[in-house]
């Protein structure tokens, strides 16, 4: 008697596909941001993931649901691509790729977090603890310098020279806390629009949102076609694309294990990292990272230490 197929065949694939798209989004703003600064490589590639996913919506037959919950959606696209994305584009002036994807794999623990604050789901002690061990593995890693590097070329001397990677810290950690914000108020608000006018309206929103900082903070020297290149990558394929994978991989999965696609994505980033860029990767960062997803992994309830 034949048996049905394993679970994991249908969705595993994708799962492996998603993280390794994800991990090259810290690749491909790295090559970007350098002549397009943070905020116009932001812009551009919220435009970018716009043009893509909103032919796509339209052929769904999802106008009409974007048109209803258009201000909740795009207050969605602001905290949950506009500001991260550009946090993670300044951050990578001064941090490598490794680094910003080590740290961001602790939206799941923000998400923890902002729950327990907003939507009252307050944890267990074994979540409690996951916080208490997440946060002390991102002050580890903070504490290092293995995973910084001097800032953009060019960039004028005074206090971005000192403080330009502790900065770049801190932006990756504002943006996996917009990350945890923007879900809570997805679950709260958004809760049963279909996924799609979510990915596609959240970027209009976005780019609505940054295309005024883009004009204004538009480079004076015109990009080269490596850094236009780039950023059609990261638009098409890390943004609209991954959004595609990502809320497939929710049907398929569930959320609880999508989730885990975040605690895979820094080992293709530190991989890119070391083979296109030649940054080094530590046994302290690498130590750190695993601090930070077993921290992770009980503050989401994905590991228990106790019931």
């Amino acid at each position: 008697m034949s048996g049905s197929p394993p679970a994991t065949r249908p969705w595993f694939a994708e799962f492996v596909l998603l993280a390794a798209i994800w991990g090259s989004s810290f690749l491909f703003t790295r090559l970007a941001v350098v002549e397009f600064g943070a905020l116009p490589t932001a812009g551009v590639r919220v435009a970018i993931a716009s043009l893509f996913l909103l032919p796509l919506l339209l052929m769904r037959g999802h106008g009409r649901e974007l048109r209803q919950h258009w201000k909740a959606v795009f207050l969605v696209g602001l905290l949950n691509s506009g500001l991260p994305f550009a946090c993670f584009a300044f951050a990578l002036l001064y941090l490598t790729t490794g680094l910003s994807a080590i740290l961001n794999a602790t939206v799941p623990l923000f998400g923890a977090l902002v729950a327990w604050a907003w939507l009252k789901d307050r944890p267990d002690a074994s979540r409690i603890l996951g916080l208490v061990i997440g946060f002390a593995g991102v002050a580890l890693l903070a504490s290092d310098k293995a995973g910084v590097k001097a800032g953009p070329a060019g960039a004028a001397a005074g206090l971005l020279d000192t403080w330009g990677p502790a900065l770049g810290i801190a932006a990756c950690l504002l943006a996996t806390l917009c990350y945890g914000i923007s879900a809570s108020y997805t679950k709260r608000y958004l809760g049963g629009l279909p996924s799609l006018v979510t990915a596609t309206g959240s970027q209009i929103g976005a780019t609505l949102g940054l295309a005024l900082p883009t004009l204004f903070f538009w480079p004076a020297r015109t990009p080269s076609l490596t850094a236009w290149l780039a950023l059609l990558v990261v638009g098409v394929l890390c943004t609209g694309v991954a959004y595609v994978l990502y809320f497939r991989l929710i049907e398929a999965a569930g959320p609880a294990r999508s989730l885990t696609v975040t605690f895979v994505v820094p080992v293709f980033a530190l991989f890119y990292g070391s083979v296109f860029l030649s940054e080094a990767i530590t046994p302290w960062m690498i130590g750190c990272g695993v601090i930070i997803l077993l921290g992770t992994s009980l503050s989401t309830g994905l590991l228990r230490l106790w019931r």
